[in-house]
């Protein structure tokens, strides 16, 4: 980042009430996120599963002690890739290529875990971080250059745009679960000759043809965006070379590391395993957010303003780290909890553990538009997005509240009903929908505009650390009690739920001067 960089002239946005009343190219951003949502969340709901799973059942045979830290890891570097996949949007590429090109290399990563091998695994969990870097963050900032930053319907249409997040989020749990454990698609799989414990890779296969799906929809209906996205946002011919030799240097510098490590492993003189850089990620991402921000603050000449917004985004970073790390325990800790500790049955008739990632986005899409509803028609009296976030914190406490009497009650083998995780997915929405869409509009109206989608992987690295927290919080689940990971969670969220609660006023004096609302 150069805080002194040119920057491109202001874009023509495109026709304003085209879609529900909502930008055209809401339309375009809308169905393309349902589709990578879609394969994002097949393999969220499965991937924990697989790994704990025998490897008589096709699993890979791993402990939840070992499990868990490595989704988190791997949960964290999808999120925490958003950072590079920005700035090269930024620098490089142009918000609407870095789309396509994720979307192309995360279809490749989930082709890769289609293939029942151990080797294929790695290689498709690396090419689905690399790929979700470049797409996630830029296509949420699409959809805030199609608003003015006085567009009172900004908020309302990030909250469409998260309905349709979670419509694939809800539909895809369903069918790579479907595919993965049920008994009826594993006996059909006998039928054709193939061994049933592959179901798993047929699960993951899934996730690639929706990926697909939406690389489709993107290309057919990109007319739609107008000049949005189709530029990076730096045009000076200097810090376009400049930004190519980093990229270059950063290439380099990856590949050497890599080559060193592997010589390191071939020679016995260190063995790497999975396991132990789970281990070692736990000190490298604690210094990369200190690093990233410390550069961030100390790197050129922000004004007044521009250092006030930061200031703000700051705040908002480690609150919504918080709240992911209660949150997306959805993807280990609660589904473990409904694989062992839940009766997966609704009027005699069973579904499987990993159906249950789709009750959040159940939720959300029925939950989205009222909340849209509610921020528009509160319009000057919309509580600031601090207060918002406070109210979030608050809702992911009471997510795991709820769930520390229903893991007592299943402390001694017991089964219990799925009423008690209903209502766990129910408050956790309620807090989502108070935190993320209004997190993603945030950035946008808080962010510099030159560095528009490096703020937008701040966002993304927030979820990163939270993710990471997240995974080795379900590494106890064994070694601990369920009730006591579910309880020091809801104090963790609760904590910090007042703190930022008694800091929303001294924000709103920040921004008070400021020419962008809080």
């Amino acid at each position: 980042m150069q805080p002194n960089a040119t920057t491109q002239a202001p874009m023509t946005l495109p026709p304003q009430t085209g879609f529900f009343g909502q930008p055209a190219g809401l339309r375009t951003l809308f169905f393309t996120e349902v589709w990578e949502r879609f394969s994002f969340y097949g393999l969220r709901a499965i991937l924990v599963l697989f790994m704990t799973t025998p490897l008589i059942g096709g699993g890979l045979g791993w402990s939840v002690e070992k499990a868990g830290p490595i989704y988190g890891m791997y949960a964290s570097l999808v999120y925490l890739s958003a950072l590079p996949g920005g700035w090269m949007a930024d620098r490089l590429l142009g918000q609407r290529r870095a789309v396509f090109i994720g979307g192309s290399i995360i279809m490749l990563g989930h082709i890769c875990l289609a293939i029942p091998a151990q080797p294929t695994f790695f290689l498709g969990l690396f090419f689905i971080i690399i790929g979700t870097g470049l797409l996630k963050p830029n296509i949420s900032t699409m959809v805030g250059q199609l608003y003015s930053k006085e567009d009172v319907r900004r908020d309302g249409g990030f909250s469409i745009f998260y309905m349709g997040i979670n419509i694939g989020a809800m539909v895809a749990p369903l069918v790579t679960s479907g595919l993965a454990q049920s008994d009826s698609f594993k006996a059909r799989l006998v039928g054709w000759g193939i061994r049933p414990e592959n179901s798993w890779h047929w699960g993951f296969g899934a996730a690639a043809v929706g990926m697909f799906f939406g690389l489709i929809w993107y290309v057919i209906d990109a007319k739609a965006l107008g000049e949005a996205g189709r530029a990076p946002a730096v045009t000076g011919t200097e810090e376009i070379g400049r930004a190519k030799a980093t990229f270059g240097k950063g290439v380099l510098l990856s590949l050497a590391i890599l080559a060193v490590l592997i010589g390191l492993n071939a020679t016995g003189t260190i063995a790497i395993t999975p396991d132990k850089i789970a281990g070692s990620f736990k000190y490298i991402l604690p210094a990369t957010v200190v690093a990233f921000f410390a550069w961030l603050f100390l790197s050129g000449n922000w004004t007044r303003d521009e250092r006030n917004r930061l200031i703000v985004i700051t705040v908002l970073f480690f609150a919504a780290a918080v709240f992911w790390s209660v949150f997306e325990q959805a993807a280990s800790t609660l589904t473990l909890f409904a694989d062992r500790s839940v009766k997966n049955e609704v009027l005699g008739m069973t579904f499987t553990s990993g159906s249950w990632q789709s009750v959040n986005s159940g939720w959300i899409v029925l939950l989205s538009p009222v909340f849209a509803w509610i921020w528009v028609k509160l319009g000057s009296r919309n509580p600031s997005s601090p207060a918002k976030f406070a109210v979030g914190l608050l809702f992911a406490s009471l997510s795991f509240v709820i769930m520390v009497p229903a893991a007592s009650m299943a402390a001694n083998g017991n089964k219990v009903g799925w009423i008690w995780l209903m209502l766990s997915y129910l408050f956790a929405t309620i807090g989502e929908l108070c935190l993320s869409p209004v997190g993603l509009s945030a950035m946008t109206r808080l962010a510099p505009a030159r560095v528009a989608s490096l703020m937008m992987g701040v966002w993304f690295l927030a979820t990163s650390v939270g993710n990471f927290i997240a995974g080795n919080m379900a590494g106890l689940y064994e070694s601990l009690s369920p009730a006591k990971v579910f309880g020091l969670g809801a104090a963790f969220a609760m904590f910090f739920a007042i703190v930022l609660t008694l800091l929303v006023k001294p924000i709103k004096r920040m921004l008070a001067s400021s020419s962008v609302p809080e």
